[in-house]
């Protein structure tokens, strides 16, 4: 993966996360594409790569956010990592499997930070219905999956490290 590829990835969608997505609501969730970049970076280049896009995604949600810096960090690296040490082994062939990825990692990445903001104190399981948040935050990563897929397929430009989940056309 290029670092500045992945650099400009993580400031457009922390600039379409603050300028457009941050004026969505639904019962008080907002959409989440930080977290969608780390579940489908894990998902595209495996778990350590995965894990660093997570943070680097998280870490920079987080300047932006009222919350303890690095939670948003942490749980996306998390997520990073896990997204893709369990989808290792997939068949990616199917054009539907990065849109499924995307919603249940992002909704297993919504339950983890409400969980460990809850352990550091954070008030995560106040406010909105954490249920709302999920199926929201879910809907819209699923349905914004397959752009996020071309964004960060173009990051990865090693002829080594093509492992992409389909091919792009």
């Amino acid at each position: 993966m290029s670092p500045l590829r992945v650099a400009a990835v993580v400031v457009g969608a922390l600039t379409l996360q603050v300028t457009l997505l941050s004026r969505f609501s639904y019962e008080g969730a907002r959409p989440d594409v930080m977290l969608l970049i780390a579940v489908l970076a894990g998902y595209l280049a495996g778990p350590d790569r995965g894990a660093v896009v997570g943070f680097a995604s998280g870490l920079a949600f987080d300047v932006v956010l009222t919350t303890p810096f690095g939670l948003t960090a942490l749980t996306s690296t998390l997520v990073g990592y896990g997204v893709g040490a369990l989808t290792g082994g997939m068949v990616r062939s199917s054009r539907l499997a990065p849109s499924g990825i995307a919603a249940a990692g992002s909704a297993v990445g919504i339950l983890l930070y409400a969980v460990l903001g809850a352990v550091l104190g954070q008030p995560t399981l106040e406010g909105p219905s954490l249920t709302a948040i999920v199926v929201l935050v879910s809907v819209v990563n699923a349905v914004l999956a397959p752009l996020a897929v071309r964004a960060l397929a173009w990051t990865i430009v090693d002829d080594h490290d093509r492992r992409t989940p389909f091919v792009l056309r």
